[in-house]
């Protein structure tokens, strides 16, 4: 996984920091020392002239996201601020050095406890539109950042987290409507905007492939997992959602095309796992995944929405983690059933990435061989004792701390700042 922290590229000739972000063979690790380069000599200019010392660097967090119903990317949005706000907390120097603001619209399903990031709230509008208009008019003097895949399309100097290229790849999985705006906001904030991160290489690569944004442009931030380690798991869900009588893996219950579940009802149609059952937590049902035209074996039981509490309670006591999806932009469900010691089995190229040899894979077009994997976890205790401590070692490597100080650095990158030196690795 690229680390934008160690630097072995040579300097490139260019002269200017806009023809190196336009200059589609120049690598981004080529950029980044070439912009440490110029911003070291730029601070040091600056320091040796009294009275010219340059003001903090202001950033602004695109806080729409606290509008929405909590889905994964709000997720990583709010992990990603409170993990700032902490380390700014922690490190008087990164305080100094960086201004940073959470900007919202005036209602809001909750605001993050920050000690350390200020807080922003205007504008009229709402959704969208207030993303598009009123956050633009708000963050006139700084630098907008936002991690849901969306940001105002008319700002140039603007940072953006876009996850994945779904609606190219897996168009089934959406309505035309939202297909429709992301085909057209997606390549305006990838071309637009400054720069754009992402939290996995294999979703770098697909914003690439897909014309989403040039490569010299996208830097690579992981997330974390470890938000799952606060939360303290119900004792008693498994025995009271009835999965203590037999082994049970667990997945989700989602009928999106690229999620893939279907694969996961054929292996359980299997005899193999016949003494097992798949437990499917989330908004879908079994009368949902008939109508798109799956059949559910007997053994397969809807939990419907659960509680963080229950889910972390549940996943300590799975005999596994499945997770079948054909594309994902990072993956978080795996890797927090890791961090709690249930073995993870996955497919897609993201996941393959950041569970390395810590999971178990499948085939995401062949039930026999996740019928395979379930059966041999379910039968090899050994086996289920080294992928979980395989699976807590790796799952450890992730944290909000780490992607915090990612994603400082290369604000200060970007802004063709000297990188602070508690930022440096």
């Amino acid at each position: 996984m690229p680390n934008i922290g160690i630097i072995k590229a040579p300097i490139p000739s260019i002269s200017t920091p806009a023809k190196l972000m336009n200059a589609d063979n120049i690598s981004p690790e080529d950029m980044i020392m070439h912009r440490r380069a110029e911003s070291s000599f730029a601070e040091s200019k600056s320091d040796s002239t009294i009275g010219h010392k340059r003001s903090p660097t202001k950033i602004y967090f695109n806080g729409r996201f606290l509008t929405a119903v909590p889905a994964g990317v709000h997720r990583v949005a709010q992990e990603m601020i409170v993990a700032v706000d902490k380390l700014l907390t922690e490190e008087p120097a990164l305080a100094a050095a960086f201004d940073l603001t959470l900007v919202t619209p005036p209602k809001v399903r909750h605001r993050p406890a920050l000690a350390r990031v200020q807080s922003k709230i205007g504008g009229r509008l709402k959704g969208v539109l207030w993303e598009q208009f009123d956050l633009p008019r708000l963050t006139a003097d700084g630098l907008c950042v936002g991690f849901c895949n969306a940001g105002p399309l008319i700002r140039r100097n603007a940072m953006t987290m876009l996850h994945d290229t779904q609606v190219y790849s897996m168009p089934a999985s959406y309505s035309f409507a939202f297909r429709l705006w992301y085909k057209i906001a997606l390549p305006l904030i990838g071309h637009r905007h400054k720069h754009i991160l992402t939290g996995a290489a294999a979703a770098k690569s697909d914003l690439v492939r897909y014309g989403v944004a040039p490569a010299g442009k996208i830097s690579i931030i992981p997330h974390g997992c470890d938000h799952i380690l606060r939360i303290t798991p119900d004792e008693t869900a498994v025995a009271r959602l009835g999965l203590d009588r037999r082994p049970y893996v667990l997945s989700l219950a989602n009928t999106q095309f690229h999620k893939n579940i279907g694969i996961l009802l054929k292996a359980f149609a299997n005899p193999a796992l016949k003494q097992a059952t798949l437990a499917l937590f989330g908004g879908a049902s079994a009368a949902d995944f008939e109508a798109a035209g799956h059949n559910v074996p007997d053994n397969v039981v809807f939990l419907g929405r659960i509680s963080d509490p229950e889910l972390v309670g549940l996943m300590k006591g799975a005999t596994a983690y499945a997770c079948p999806s054909l594309t994902e932009g990072f993956g978080l469900p795996p890797l927090e059933a890791m961090l709690h010691g249930c073995p993870a089995i996955v497919a897609c190229e993201s996941l393959l990435e950041v569970c390395e040899d810590a999971a178990l894979t499948a085939d995401p077009h062949d039930a026999s061989t996740w019928a395979a994997q379930i059966s041999r976890l379910m039968t090899n205790e050994s086996l289920r004792d080294d992928m979980r401590a395989r699976g807590k070692v790796q799952a450890g490597k992730y944290t909000w701390q780490r992607a915090a100080r990612q994603l400082l650095r290369t604000i200060a990158e970007v802004e063709n700042r000297a990188v602070p030196q508690a930022l440096l690795p």
